[in-house]
């Protein structure tokens, strides 16, 4: 064995501790790491481990297979520290403690053989008891004795070979295994059955898979570089949470730095620093740069303390993903890249393209990585300081996009060139022709306004008797001390989240389907749009009849209450607006015919009932307006109420706005729009422009933006205002701070 060592107390970045060569191929093997050891076949037959917390001490040569190792797992519990080994004639156990005394003493270490003759086995995996061993070989798994040479369980029914499998923690019968076939299978061993089976997910086979005890979810890794995330909760039915595709979020992360120079400081690849430029440039990228792939050959977990580093609500979660060519930190709450790791850049490492890796964190900022060589025999530790990595790249970011530090709340005066500034004007135009003497012209008395006549005209008068008005009505002692404000209370916080149905309402005879609903501001008041062209207004406690809003011509896809909840806007896909008053099922104001290409959605008050906001196609519309509900019998046929537009907004490169919002409970300039093409932008009304372009937020295109709309000036946390949350259907939702948006 050839071996050289690499005293590297603190690197900058990366540097190599230790590293042979074998004098058979090892890639594509599984090998192991943890805080304190590693272990690898070498020389074929043979197991090398190394202790990484003292490079210096001499490796462990263990003998015990008569033919080449294909498998290696350690345990990562300290006492004892266990290693097994695989290859086609035995599954060894190891205690490295023992092997350790034994060489010592000048004897042979030996193992314990917990399986004979078991096949090509490509994968190990220790039941966190330690008493269970689970070997994949060929189509099935096994569940081994580490006590005895017994097979506890043999688990078979996946069409191709098996390439992982996992014990869950939170369920000791269960087993989570991946194959060549594209699937994965969760199993009871105990019973020896198939609890679930997962349809293809690929066309490419599962290489690589992480079970999240926390969250009890499952992610794989795949050869085409696609992480896939499922739900192994029990009355969630295993179904998809998320999917990630690698290489565009990587591509994403390196797009942040727009110069060469930037990325160089920020310990970024050179040749991603080139493709990257080439990309935005339009020149021929050079392939050999490029990866054709991105095959995913180990998940494992980020420790703690890179949590905190990037923390701003809660932990979030960390899971370091290697491929051939590096490493990629991707945050599993946003699916997106925080720091990325290339093999390339760095002359100092002996392997620039790897076969197989396993990678631990120790205690403190380090990480530990051992490497195979893709084409050769090589066999690589290297170190690297994972803070200092992510810390460098964020600050590369932060130099070239800096905060936008855009705010909710108003704290700049209207500007001249603001399309707001019209409110201001209207305001003051009024004023001045309120001090303007009022002369009223001779008019024809019959025809101004319905007038009371002699009395031939009406109706008889049939009141018998005038009841008693003076009576005060008993108010239940109860209601009184629950509520006494007769104001909707808040949620509270600690509460958990309503799980029972309360009551049930048909909202027609026959099935229609409801296709938006909004609760009231005040919280008195439910509106409901249907499939059959109506709205339906209901009391917040669903007492009584519920009115009943029609004179749509199309599906209502919209609804918008007023900031004192007495007056309701609507849209539906007959291109129509309508503006209708609680108190009467006659809209009062009606527009929109010619007026949009379009169908109208996302229909709201703004800038406190001042404006009205929609979209239509990939625009959406400011529009100032004016309501008057006074009823003239003899000119009815006329609206009195307007509505004309102020100006509208292009989205960038979206064919449709999926999702709008805006606050209107207080004076706010920004408008929030996500669009068919995934991406969301921040248009602030003051400057008249867009301020904010955020692209990928969600691998589909979001439907919905959900603000803090309550006032700014009762909110439990000051700046929570400034938070919404996005969601796209089958990407779950996004947390998002405007203070921080870039």
């Amino acid at each position: 064995m050839t071996e050289a060592l690499h005293n590297i107390p603190c690197p900058v970045v990366i540097g190599e501790r230790r590293s042979t060569v074998s004098s058979s191929p090892v890639s594509h093997v599984q090998i192991s790491c943890t805080s304190q050891y590693c272990a690898f076949p070498l020389n074929g037959n043979n197991l090398c481990i190394w202790n990484i917390s003292n490079p210096t001490e001499q490796p462990i040569i263990l003998k015990g297979h008569h033919q080449p190792i294909t498998a290696v797992t350690l345990s990562y519990v300290m006492n004892p520290w266990l290693v097994c080994s695989a290859s086609p004639d035995y599954v060894i156990l190891w205690n490295i403690k023992e092997c350790k005394s034994s060489l010592l003493k000048g004897c042979v270490p030996q193992g314990h053989v917990i399986a004979t003759l078991p096949g090509r086995v490509v994968d190990l995996e220790f039941h966190p008891d330690l008493k269970k061993v689970a070997a994949c070989a060929g189509n099935k798994i096994l569940i081994l004795s580490a006590e005895c040479e017994d097979v506890l369980a043999e688990l078979a029914g996946h069409l191709g070979p098996v390439n992982a499998a996992k014990f869950c923690d939170w369920q000791d019968n269960l087993l989570v295994s991946i194959s060549e076939d594209r699937t994965f299978k969760v199993w009871d061993y105990h019973a020896e059955s198939l609890v679930f089976q997962s349809a293809v997910l690929s066309a490419f086979p599962l290489l690589k898979m992480y079970i999240d005890a926390e969250k009890q979810q499952l992610v794989t890794g795949c050869a085409d570089g696609q992480l896939r995330v499922f739900s192994l909760l029990e009355d969630h039915h295993f179904r998809s949470v998320c999917q990630i595709d690698l290489q565009k979020e990587k591509l994403k992360f390196l797009q942040q730095f727009p110069e060469s120079g930037q990325l160089e400081k920020s310990g970024l690849a050179t040749s991603e620093i080139k493709n990257v430029l080439w990309r935005n440039s339009g020149k021929d990228k050079d392939t050999s740069m490029m990866d054709s792939s991105f095959p995913v050959l180990y998940i494992d977990k980020s420790k703690q303390f890179l949590m905190d580093e990037i923390s701003l609500f809660g932990h979030p979660r960390l899971l370091w993903v290697a491929s051939s060519t590096g490493f990629l930190l991707i945050n599993m709450d946003n699916c997106e890249v925080e720091a990325i790791l290339n093999f390339n850049d760095y002359d100092n490492l002996s392997i620039m393209l790897v076969g197989s890796c396993a990678l631990a964190s120790n205690v403190d900022t380090k990480v530990y990585c051992l490497l195979t060589a893709m084409f050769s025999n090589q066999i690589s530790l290297i170190e690297f300081d994972a803070l200092t990595l992510m810390r460098s790249q964020h600050q590369g970011i932060q130099t070239c996009r800096p905060v936008i530090n855009l705010s909710i709340v108003s704290s700049e005066p209207l500007l001249l060139t603001s399309p707001l500034r019209l409110e201001a004007s209207i305001k003051s135009k009024s004023l001045k022709k309120s001090g303007v003497k009022n002369t009223l012209k001779d008019q024809p008395l019959v025809f101004h306004k319905k007038v009371k006549s002699s009395g031939y005209s009406a109706a008889p008068r049939m009141k018998m008797f005038s009841p008693k008005t003076n009576i005060k009505k008993t108010i239940e002692p109860s209601k009184v001390k629950n509520n006494p404000s007769g104001i909707m209370k808040e949620y509270p916080l600690k509460s958990s989240c309503p799980n029972i149905p309360w009551k049930q309402i048909s909202v027609a005879n026959k099935p229609t389907a409801v296709s938006c609903i909004q609760y009231s501001g005040n919280g008195k008041k439910l509106a409901c749009g249907l499939f059959d062209k109506s709205i339906l207004l209901f009391s917040s406690d669903f007492s009584g009849e519920p009115s009943v809003f029609a004179g749509h011509d199309g599906t209502v896809n919209g609804l918008g209450w007023s900031q004192d909840s007495n007056w309701l806007i609507s849209s539906a896909e007959d291109s129509m607006l309508k503006i209708w008053s609680v108190k009467n099922a006659d809209p009062v104001l009606v527009m929109g015919k010619g007026m949009f290409s379009k169908p109208v959605r996302f229909p709201q008050f703004y800038y406190m009932d001042n404006f009205i906001l929609l979209s239509s196609g990939a625009e959406f519309h400011l529009l100032k307006y004016s309501l008057d509900e006074v009823k003239d019998d003899l000119k009815r046929y006329k609206q009195k109420s307007w509505c004309k537009s102020v100006q509208k907004f292009q989205m960038d490169t979206a064919v449709e706005i999926t999702g709008l919002s805006a606050v209107n409970d207080f004076y706010s300039y920004l408008v929030l729009a996500v669009g068919s093409n995934r991406t969301l932008e921040i248009f602030d009304l003051n400057l008249n422009r867009s301020v904010a372009v955020i692209r990928d937020v969600h691998p589909r295109a979001a439907h919905q933006i959900c603000q803090n709309k309550g006032s700014a000036f009762t909110t439990q946390a000051s700046e929570a205002y400034n938070l919404f949350v996005t969601t796209a259907i089958g990407d779950g939702l996004k947390l998002w701070d405007m203070r921080t948006l870039r």
